[in-house]
């Protein structure tokens, strides 16, 4: 089962922070088990949903230069009440270090303007290549998916989110 915690980019601003929503939706595999009288998004969803926010900063802001992004370290993440179907929760992730291997960030997550889960964590990136040349091609194919579903996720139904000056390039 592959989760996807990010419905739509909002805001991007490259190197500096970005803004996502992820609709709750009872259709959710989880949702049948997490809990079957009293469905609610588990808590580690929703620091999955910062994390793949600031997976996709890290990723326009670098061009796309690695095909991994991956958590390292999550710090002082606080949960504050329970997400049911039909609520959406809208992230601010601010990135506080980026570097070529690895970035630093503080995301917070709201739920009809109410801080619902905050953290601070750690990304690494790398790409699988740099263990082995014969993963050239994966890694080339994965940016290359990635790069079209940054495009999908920055579509809205009013054209595209509200972008930096800096991100004109990144589609």
């Amino acid at each position: 089962m592959r989760f996807c915690l990010v419905d739509r980019i909002t805001k991007l601003e490259m190197g500096d922070h970005i803004e996502a929503v992820k609709a709750v939706s009872l259709a959710e595999e989880y949702l049948a088990d997490h809990f079957p009288s009293f469905p609610i998004l588990p808590g580690v969803f929703m620091l999955e949903s910062l994390t793949e926010a600031a997976a996709w900063l890290v990723r326009a802001s670098e061009d796309f230069a690695h095909s991994m992004i991956l958590l390292a370290e999550a710090k002082n993440v606080t949960y504050k009440s329970f997400l049911k179907p039909g609520n959406l929760l809208e992230t601010k992730v601010t990135c506080r270090r980026l570097a070529q291997d690895s970035s630093d960030f503080v995301g917070v997550g709201y739920c009809d303007g109410i801080e619902v889960v905050k953290g601070r964590f750690s990304l690494r990136h790398f790409n699988l290549s740099e263990r082995s040349d014969k993963f050239a091609a994966v890694d080339a194919r994965i940016v290359k998916h990635a790069r079209e579903q940054l495009g999908v996720l920055l579509d809205t139904p009013l054209g595209t989110a509200k972008l930096g000056a800096t991100n004109q390039a990144i589609c």
